[in-house]
């Protein structure tokens, strides 16, 4: 019961971030619930296929909450969705599906690269100036396959990195967050996907899984984050976004730092 109320605890903080923020909660699930898996010992080689996959689905669930909220303010691009989201599932079933042949030094490694990126980018809050527009469909399409392979590997619905895209390209502020949000609904369950059949032979895994999605853990973070996802949603459309950006931003470092130093 301890360790349910945690993940409901988590699911909630991470939720009303996912909200504010307009992510899924997946990069910042990851090494927390590795660090608990570690804790648990669920298993001896396969903590952070766990923490990825599982905090992949919790992403999904999460992302839908948050977009609803959002789409209430009229936060939401739909056509770039359709366009840009066909692209990063291809990548994330990709990357995902090949994750169980990845060590998780290598993982870890690969998960902290990526999030230095996109957190130096929320950090130093450039905004380029909108003076372009979006490209046609064949290069969104391979701009998100390419999104959408880096996301499989962190469990992130890309909205990290969709963002500085539409930003780039002349959207608002609030749109990408809603943007961003939608889009990663498709990409975080075709992930999810990736991940159950990766891990749907490996043997060393506790009970009650789904390939490399721990079942306790994610029905306790849905419990926690559907909730406070739609209060953060809210409080984004009322307060600068930026100064959060950047709180957001030093919390990833020192979770994805203290990830790689665990299984380096």
């Amino acid at each position: 019961m301890i360790w349910l109320a945690t993940y409901v605890l988590t699911g909630g903080l991470v939720g009303f971030l996912a909200g504010l923020l307009g992510i899924g909660g997946g990069m910042t699930l990851v090494p927390i619930l590795a660090a608990l898996f570690t804790a648990q010992a669920l298993t001896t080689d396969h903590n952070v296929h766990m923490a990825l996959a599982t905090a992949m689905a919790s992403a999904a669930f999460t992302s839908s909450a948050s977009v609803r909220e959002h789409d209430k303010h009229g936060a939401v691009a739909w056509n770039v969705v359709k366009r840009m989201a066909p692209g990063m599932m291809t990548g994330s079933l990709l990357s995902t599906f090949a994750s169980g042949w990845i060590s998780q030094r290598g993982l870890a490694i690969a998960f902290t690269v990526i999030v230095y990126v996109g957190a130096t980018q929320m950090l130093l809050g450039r905004k380029p100036h909108a003076t372009r527009t979006l490209p046609g469909t064949a290069p969104l399409f391979a701009i998100g396959l390419v999104i959408g392979m880096l996301s499989g590997l962190v469990s992130a619905g890309g909205t990290f990195l969709v963002m500085p895209v539409m930003l780039y390209c002349g959207i608002a502020m609030h749109t990408a967050i809603g943007t961003g949000a939608a889009i990663g609904i498709p990409v975080t369950l075709i992930g999810t996907l990736g991940y159950i059949a990766a891990g749907w032979r490996v043997a060393d895994l506790p009970e009650y899984h789904l390939g490399f999605v721990f079942l306790p853990a994610l029905i306790a973070l849905v419990a926690g984050s559907v909730v406070t996802a739609p209060m953060g949603a809210r409080l984004a459309h009322r307060l600068p976004v930026l100064a959060l950006k950047r709180i957001f931003a030093v919390l990833m470092y020192v979770l994805a730092t203290k990830m790689v130093v665990s299984y380096w």
